[in-house]
């Protein structure tokens, strides 16, 4: 290991140390990312001698290059959607910290501001999902749950305060199994029986973390609580027969997506059987006929076949559920094409044939190609 001597002016005061901090010998006096609050703080550390390792330097330098490099590409949705994956991260990872719930709300208005921008794109991401990035499955299916959970409740009329709230419950609802929900996703056989029952607390623990971490708005801690509760006393923890009703809709939606989202140990439902099984469990009441208005037959990242024998992506949804609009990513022979040309299903030649089970074209597609943006 070569060392560096620690001079003043290579550290910047308030923010995470981008490597470690050690002594003559080697050994670690700071971890990378401890934060260093005061002159006087630094005076000290600079007193006692202090060194940094040259490789981790020159890690940290490429690290902040890379870094420019990206931020100087031309910035599209579906990069300020992911940024928002890491966002929620660091949010639910700060529970310790001041200003949870501000920084909870600042993320839900992030997330509202997104899906306002383009709402397919928004079900797009939700529809169209990436197996091998289950390892994040925790992060993705909060973010997806809050966009859909805004969607319906718009369209059931909901104000503006309780779509915001209803947002922060789905990115939050989870918290107390933010690592399980990625190793289940990726583990590829059934819940150990510890595992199992981390799940069956996870509602009440989670509601637990907010409240330590500063929640004080009992609507938010509620729905939080009683999402897995059900109306008929089924549900858990509590076994519940009176449940608000944004722990209704967060249920359904929750149930929803992990339906069509990929897992190591089984394959995702179709939108349309995950939509059937919702109505029916449901009996047709208003939530599931939001959701599945909402997301549509045939939703934004669904592939379909043409009657003109192209396969195709959807990409928007038009006033009609049948008849979305979508870009065609094969020829009528079933070849790849380079570009995709956008087809209106209302029309006989290319009304839609059928679904297409194989998701692999889709997901080596660009999805900025399919939509126009820059990638």
């Amino acid at each position: 290991m070569q060392l560096l001597k620690l001079v003043q002016n290579l550290v910047k005061l308030g923010e995470p140390l981008p490597w470690g901090v050690r002594d003559a010998q080697g050994n670690l006096l700071l971890a990378q990312g401890h934060v260093v609050a005061t002159s006087s703080q630094l005076v000290s550390i600079l007193e006692r001698g202090a060194f940094v390792d040259v490789e981790e330097v020159k890690a940290a330098a490429k690290r902040t290059a890379d870094l420019e490099r990206q931020q100087q590409r031309p910035v599209n949705l579906f990069t300020l959607w992911e940024r928002e994956l890491w966002q929620l991260d660091r949010l639910l990872r700060s529970t310790e910290e001041p200003g949870f719930s501000e920084r909870a709300d600042e993320l839900a208005r992030h997330l509202l501001a997104l899906t306002d921008r383009d709402a397919d794109i928004a079900i797009y991401l939700c529809i169209r999902q990436d197996p091998k990035r289950l390892s994040i499955y925790g992060l993705a299916h909060a973010v997806h749950c809050a966009l859909i959970c805004l969607l319906v409740a718009r369209r059931l009329g909901w104000d503006e305060a309780q779509v915001l709230t209803q947002m922060k419950a789905a990115l939050t609802m989870n918290i107390a199994t933010l690592e399980l929900q990625g190793r289940l996703a990726v583990q590829g056989v059934p819940p150990t029986q510890s595992q199992q029952a981390m799940l069956a607390a996870h509602p009440a623990r989670s509601a637990e973390m907010l409240r330590a971490a500063g929640v004080t708005d009992e609507l938010w801690l509620q729905t939080v609580e009683q999402h897995h509760e059900k109306p008929d006393g089924s549900g858990y923890p509590a076994r519940l027969q009176e449940v608000v009703e944004p722990a209704c809709l967060l249920r359904h939606v929750d149930v929803f997506m992990a339906k069509i989202s990929p897992r190591a140990m089984r394959v995702p439902l179709t939108t349309q059987t995950a939509a059937r099984q919702l109505f029916q469990e449901d009996r047709g009441g208003p939530i599931a006929a939001a959701i599945v208005k909402e997301v549509g037959i045939f939703p934004p990242g669904e592939l379909v076949q043409l009657k003109s024998g192209e396969h195709a992506v959807v990409v928007r949804r038009t006033g009609s559920a049948s008849t979305p609009m979508v870009a065609s990513i094969t020829d009528r022979g079933g070849m790849p094409v380079v570009n995709t040309v956008v087809r209106d299903t209302s029309k006989p030649e290319f009304a839609i044939a059928a679904t297409v089970a194989d998701k692999g074209l889709v997901l080596r597609m660009p999805p900025e190609r399919l939509y126009g943006l820059p990638e």
